[in-house]
């Protein structure tokens, strides 16, 4: 294919992701927003008067980061594996896999469009946010390729998950019983500090500590660990989801089969 043609291909493939969650936007923009003002509500304004400052702020200030990223994680993942599988259960996806576009870019365009719902929720969240408690930021430039680099890596992995998948429960296993775990688990609701030793430790084996405490850095300039190496863990982590997920896709992995 022409490199014109290669983009025009990218283009259709991400123009009809967007499209797809925008359409349905009460399934896939409205309940977020609504869980995350419950979120606000309950655990920022309730219970976060009851347990005062963490990290030098407000327990509501510390947390926004957290809930933020957890929305822009949860949805970014979603929208791939279900609409990849989707795409896989009609059949369809063989249309593209026999068509001249190459494997690349089809994997390129779906991620970005789990990309885009994942930063158009964290955005809607952000907003609903700054009506509960002000919010600082430490650094534009970091705050924006944490909450980039962290929705392209789990997208690859809602890819990886969609091929995989037999059926529409399998595409829930992973969210529910690996994502959502991990992510109650990152550093969203408490500091590890708060933590012994030996669980601190534990907590550092979390993917998704690095990625909430590096977003956190960004908004208010506290973190737990190196954000440095937060980011060189999410870039790995890319590199590898997105050359298996290539190597599936050129496998013809639970498709051609």
């Amino acid at each position: 294919m022409k490199n014109s043609e290669i983009w025009v291909a990218f283009y259709t493939i991400l123009v009809r992701e967007i499209r797809r969650f925008t359409r349905i936007w009460p399934q896939t923009l409205l309940p977020p927003a609504i869980t995350m003002t419950l979120y606000f509500a309950i655990f920022g304004n309730l219970i976060g008067d009851r347990i005062g400052e963490m990290g030098g702020f407000s327990y509501m200030q510390y947390i926004v980061p957290g809930l933020i990223m957890m929305s822009v994680i949860t949805n970014s993942y979603s929208n791939v594996s279900s609409s990849f599988f989707s795409a896989k259960f009609q059949h369809s996806v063989q249309e593209l896999l026999v068509s001249p576009t190459p494997n690349w870019v089809i994997l390129m365009g779906y991620t970005l469009g789990g990309v885009a719902r994942g930063l158009c929720v964290g955005l809607i969240v952000t907003v609903l946010s700054l009506f509960f408690t002000h919010l600082a930021l430490e650094s534009l430039f970091l705050t924006i390729l944490v909450v980039c680099l962290t929705a392209i890596m789990f997208s690859l992995g809602g890819f990886v998950n969609a091929i995989y998948a037999r059926s529409f429960d399998d595409v829930s296993i992973v969210p529910t019983f690996i994502l959502t775990p991990l992510t109650y688990l990152g550093g969203v609701f408490y500091s590890i500090d708060l933590l012994p030793d030996f669980w601190q430790s534990v907590s550092l084996l979390n993917p998704v500590l690095y990625m909430v405490n590096a977003f956190r850095y960004g908004i208010l300039g506290v973190s737990d660990i190196n954000v440095y190496w937060a980011l060189v863990i999410v870039c790995v982590f890319i590199v590898v989801l997105f050359g298996f997920g290539l190597r599936l896709l050129n496998q013809g992995k639970g498709i051609r089969s």
